[in-house]
């Protein structure tokens, strides 16, 4: 059960990668949805809902192997200075597959961060006509009020209810096949994640009138860009709550009483990381071995956190950098080209640097 959710979405980023023409295109109408029902076969780990959903919408598989390559490219910035880097991915499902296994707050950030991935994948996807099931939001008409006056809803409202409940219907799926803590917890961080999205959904309004006078107001609901998920999520994770299954089975209370109780939008966990210096297969750690260190930092990209204690190497390298920039009115920057020579720190890599065998 657990090793799904990689197992999917390694399948889902090679849709992505398959089908590279445009959703309008005339191929995607003739082709892509005569052999959804073979395409849907072929992605490997889905239960019968999932395959149901994939051949009723195969475009929006389409979408979500976008809301992948999202998704990933925003765990590898969040993770970019950490001794796990949500690297495992380009290395293969199995290696990320095994960070899964384990009930850590890494896994509680990629379940977030993956499901609001498809939420925004497919919200978007909506509001650019590519889904036939879906548009704009269409409870965004007529007028409306605010802090500063009545306006007129107009434009396109992304539609992320929508989004959210393609999402839920998608990604929960497996997870509500299981009842055990393990699928509670997924199904809590899934939802984490949505919510993530909504909540910086904001209102953009364009002016219309004499000079630009405000006296008449266009506004729509739109996203913000995913960064900003990125970043509360990240917190999130920084701030995640140990927890265990409370006696009946059917909700989690706090490992450790000092702390709150968690919200719908905390992430929660059940078992410590492991430190993921070394490579060890079976906690899907690629170790730290060649990975660059901050010299000057204190941070976890520290070249001691970084390194975990067993020193870095020091190579002096020359790069190009922009340099002397001038402003030019109106309206250049102007820069000349410097040679630079830095000096580049990289973790020593252990005594034994191989796979650990575990017997």
């Amino acid at each position: 059960n657990m090793n799904f959710l990689p197992g999917i979405w390694w399948s889902l980023h090679m849709v992505l990668i398959w089908a590279t023409p445009p959703v309008t295109s005339s191929w995607w109408y003739m082709g892509a949805v005569g052999s959804s029902r073979v395409m849907c076969d072929n992605v490997p780990g889905l239960v019968s809902r999932q395959r149901q959903l994939c051949r009723r919408h195969p475009e929006a598989m389409l979408s979500i192997g976008r809301g992948v390559a999202a998704w990933t490219a925003e765990c590898q910035h969040q993770f970019r200075r950490h001794r796990w880097d949500c690297n495992a991915l380009e290395r293969g499902q199995r290696l990320l597959g095994r960070v899964l296994l384990r009930s850590s707050r890494e896994s509680a950030f990629v379940h977030a961060i993956s499901s609001a991935g498809v939420v925004f994948a497919i919200t978007r996807a909506c509001s650019q006509g590519e889904l036939k099931s879906c548009s704009c939001d269409p409870k965004k008409k007529g007028s409306a009020k605010d802090s500063k006056g009545h306006f007129d809803w107009g434009g396109c409202s992304d539609n992320i209810d929508y989004g959210i409940k393609f999402a839920r219907a998608f990604v929960d799926a497996k997870e509500r096949k299981g009842k055990d803590a393990r699928a509670l917890m997924n199904l809590h961080n899934n939802r984490a994640g949505r919510k993530a999205v909504k909540r910086f959904l904001k209102q953009e309004c364009k002016c219309h009138g004499v000079s630009g006078s405000c006296t008449l107001r266009t506004c729509w609901l739109a996203m913000a860009d995913f960064r900003k998920t990125g970043d509360y999520l990240w917190k999130k994770y920084n701030g995640a709550i140990q927890v265990v299954m409370n006696q009946d089975g059917t909700g989690f209370t706090v490992a450790n009483k000092k702390f709150k109780k968690p919200t719908k939008n905390d992430l929660v966990y059940f078992e410590s990381s492991p430190d993921y210096c070394i490579r060890d297969r079976d906690v899907g750690s690629l170790g730290t071995a060649g990975r660059v260190c901050n010299q000057s930092s204190r941070g976890m990209d520290s070249c001691e956190v970084m390194c975990c204690g067993r020193g870095y190497d020091t190579s002096r390298v020359s790069r190009m950098t922009k340099c002397e920039c001038k402003f030019h009115w109106c309206c250049a920057v102007r820069c000349q080209d410097c040679l630079e020579v830095v000096d580049i720190h990289t973790c020593k890599a252990p005594k034994s640097a191989g796979w650990i065998s575990r017997t």
